[in-house]
């Protein structure tokens, strides 16, 4: 009998090494932390099996998060606040660097899904595995004060050189 218990605790200790990746869990954490800024979420799903995916770009809150193993892209979206005014929803992107065929980007439009009256073709959100990094593109944005920096560098430039030409002058 204890021959059969320590075997049976040999093979479900081997099977835990083999199967055993870090963007994956079983149950969520104790104390089940959700946090609304800074760059880990937990959506985690206390009696489920979780994965650990990354969200970049322009999204309200991006970073790290810990959801439901059967969620999909766009639950991923939405956990994150929503896509920004900028986001180029018919560019999104997944990233899968641990596939069977090697590193792999897929690419997504749901612009029709975002402002067609009707769809021409089946919307399929694909689901999300363990690991994957989801790209949301935008568009380059604009910030005075990256011209007002410049112009104030080239005025303070222009005034140190006229008050050295006036007192070399004088």
């Amino acid at each position: 009998m204890k021959r059969i218990i320590f075997l049976v605790f040999l093979i479900v200790n081997s099977l835990s090494f083999i199967y055993a990746q870090e963007d994956v869990q079983i149950g969520s954490n104790l104390n089940n932390y959700r946090q609304t800024q800074g760059g880990l979420f937990d959506y985690s799903d206390p009696s489920g099996i979780n994965i650990k995916v990354q969200l970049w770009g322009y999204v309200k809150y991006p970073g790290y998060y810990v959801i439901p193993a059967h969620s999909t892209m766009n639950d991923l979206i939405s956990y994150a606040g929503g896509p920004l005014e900028d986001a180029m929803m018919e560019d999104l992107r997944i990233y899968r660097a641990k596939n069977e065929d090697g590193n792999k980007l897929t690419r997504y439009n749901l612009n029709e899904l975002l402002w067609e009256d009707s769809l021409t073709t089946e919307i399929i959100f694909p689901v999300l595995n363990a690991g994957d990094v989801v790209l949301v593109p935008g568009e380059p944005r604009y910030f005075l004060r990256e011209d007002i920096s410049f112009y104030l560098s080239v005025t303070t430039a222009l005034a140190s050189l006229a008050a050295l030409i006036i007192s070399i002058t004088k």
